[in-house]
Formats: structure tokens, sequence, C-alpha cells
């Protein structure tokens, strides 16, 4: 079948919207009709040069309904709305066993979008493969992935607001909840509110801090995580610093939560700056390269103060367990997504969208597909 897809042909391209043909699910894997795709930061990593194989079909993080099936699919059927898993959970290797699902060896694909034969479905009109980003591809009309990529939400699932629940809300919420292990009377300081950062806000604020402080340089971001329950945000560090020295006497915060869209050495030095003695340090938010150095840090005092400096993918979350759950509390009005979405695009205005994200524009926006 032909289908649309937004695309980066190599490192440093812009994004072009093409048609490429599409080959149906072979077994274990499934054909979905995308309805919404997040716009995430990690895509735009891939524009700078963080993927592994091009081409490659953008779009992780989406949501949308099962058309077909291949052999062996056993949970899902036509019909079925479905969110995405970044990293997929396939409950076998050592890492799912032990409980730490997002290191499942089957996210080994996820900067070559590979399925899990080693092979590609979509192809180009001059007949290359063409990966989709962690083996999913969700900006595109269509698009195949293997059954352990996807979790069934209920029929009545608003899947606009459930999009978000691919990659930053599970991210954000399980940084705190999980990464941190918020607990009630804490302080956090949050460095960054976009999709994340807002829904780190919230789990904290669930998990019983009793002050959460924000920190990003454009001011309605702070002021939107005041609207989700924040007490207080700052433009600058040095401004939120001071804040809260002299709200905690000195002794700064319990919980740093790091969700900048783009990683450097020096906002990990402010967040290690903020972090009382005794602290945790969660880094989620990651630099343009993997292998940039964005963690340099005064070993003696790390160790004479005994913080913790923790690494969080995916918000230590299993998504086939963590998704339904995170639905549930936006069902019960705990979780607020639908605010959380601040512009809708069209496929074809993915440029736009991305600039949008870089000029600090959106708290998340979204690639309205279905048509």
């Amino acid at each position: 079948m032909k289908t649309r897809a937004a695309l980066l042909r190599g490192p440093g391209q812009p994004w072009t919207v093409e048609e490429i043909s599409l080959d149906g699910p072979r077994a274990g894997e499934v054909l979905v009709e995308t309805a919404f795709a997040g716009l995430c930061h990690s895509d735009d990593h891939l524009n700078k040069g963080a993927g592994l194989r091009f081409p490659l079909v953008g779009g992780h993080e989406g949501s949308g309904i099962v058309r077909e099936v291949g052999a062996g699919v056993t949970r899902l059927r036509p019909g079925d709305k479905v969110v995405t898993c970044f990293i997929p959970a396939c409950g076998r290797c050592r890492w799912c066993t032990v409980g730490q699902s997002w290191l499942c060896d089957a996210g080994a694909s996820t900067l070559t979008g590979a399925l899990a034969d080693g092979t590609y479905r979509m192809h180009l009109r001059d007949g290359r493969d063409a990966g989709g980003f962690c083996a999913l591809g969700t900006f595109t009309d269509f698009f195949v992935a293997q059954e352990r990529s996807l979790v069934k939400v209920p029929d009545d699932t608003a899947l606009d607001a459930a999009c978000l629940l691919g990659c930053s809300v599970p991210t954000g919420w399980g940084s705190a909840v999980r990464a941190a292990g918020v607990r009630t009377g804490d302080v956090v300081v949050v460095y960054g509110v976009g999709g994340v950062g807002a829904a780190a806000v919230q789990g904290a604020l669930m998990a019983g801090a009793a002050r959460v402080v924000t920190v990003d340089p454009v001011p309605f971001k702070n002021e939107f995580a005041r609207r989700l329950g924040a007490h207080a945000g700052f433009t600058t560090h040095a401004e939120a610093l001071d804040h809260v020295r002299r709200q905690t006497a000195g002794v700064l915060a319990d919980s740093v939560i790091q969700c900048v869209g783009v990683a450097t050495e020096q906002v990990t030095t402010e967040c290690y700056e903020m972090t009382r003695k005794g602290g945790t340090i969660v880094l989620t938010g990651i630099a343009d390269h993997y292998d940039e150095i964005t963690v340099k840090l005064p070993g003696g005092m790390l160790t004479s103060f005994s913080k913790t400096v923790v690494g969080c993918l995916y918000g230590f979350c299993n998504p086939h367990q963590d998704v339904p759950m995170l639905l549930g509390l936006y069902r019960d009005g705990q979780l607020r997504l639908d605010e959380m979405v601040t512009r809708r695009y069209a496929l074809d205005e993915i440029e736009k969208a991305y600039q949008d994200m870089t000029d600090g524009l959106n708290i998340r926006g979204i690639v309205e597909v279905a048509t």
C-alpha cells in the first residue's frame, strides 16, 4: 500500500513529506492507522545526526487504530485503539525479567528503525528501505509495528491526549515518581517545562512534594507549570537557586529533575548546584549527539555530599503496565493531558512544527494525522 510519511534522508537535512510504499504486517506485527503523533525533541535530535541509519521516518509518540494483524498476534485485533511504546517490552530478556523493561534488548533498533527480524516495511520510491524511528515511525498515515510496541486502550479513549502516553508523560511522570523517588514533603526542582517537564511536575505533586519549582527560559512555560500546581517558576538558574535557598534555609532541593530539550554541561552543573546533600539529580533530557559529554561534576564534592546522579530512560516505566495506569489517572481527572497540547499541525507542517518547538512556543505540539 501507499502512505505519506515525514522522513529524514540524512543528518542535517530538512524533513520531507513523501509518498512511500508500506508492506503488510508479518508474523507478530500489526498495521496501524495513525491518529495523532507527538512532536518530541528526540525526533529533532535525529535531524542533528543522532540516527544510525537513514532514511528514517520520524515519530515515536503516537496513537492510532489497528487495521490489520499478522500471524500469531494475540493481544490486538482490527478496530482496537492503541498507544505506541518507543521501547518495546519483550518480557523475555534479562532486563524485562528483572523489572527493567525500559532497558529491553528489543530497543536496540531504536536508531535504525528495523523490525524484530532486522528488515523494513517502508520503502522509498527509489527502492531504498526506510526505517521507522524506534521501530515505529508515527509521522505517517499508516505504519507497521511489532505487537509488543503497542498498548491497547479502551474504545472510548480520546486519542489526541492518549498519544502523549507514548513517550512524554511516562518519561516525565516516572522521572519524578520512579527515578527521583519523590516523597511526601519533598522540595523538587524541574528544569525544562516541555511535555516531559510538565509530566514531571504532575508526577512530583502526585507523589506528595510540598514545593515544586520550575526553571525554563520561556516565561509562559513556567506559567503553565503554575497552572498545573507548581509553586514557583523562574527563567534563570540564579533566580531559582536564590528562591530555593531562601525557602529551605539553605538546604536546597531534595530532587532535581533535568528535562530540557537539549542537555548541556552547564545545565547539568546547575542541577548539581541546586541539589541538597544526600539529594538526587535525575538526568532525563539528552544532547543532540548521544556521545556528547554533558556531565562533568566535582567528584570529591559529589562523594562528600553523597549526592546521587541517575540517568533515566522512559521514566523507568513498563508501558504495558503504566500506560493503562496513567490513562486511568487522566480519566479520573488527576493527570492533565488535554492542557499539555498547545498546538496541532498537519503532517505537511512538520518543518513549522519543529521550528515552533525550537522557538519555545509549545508545551507539546501534536500532528493530527487522521483526517
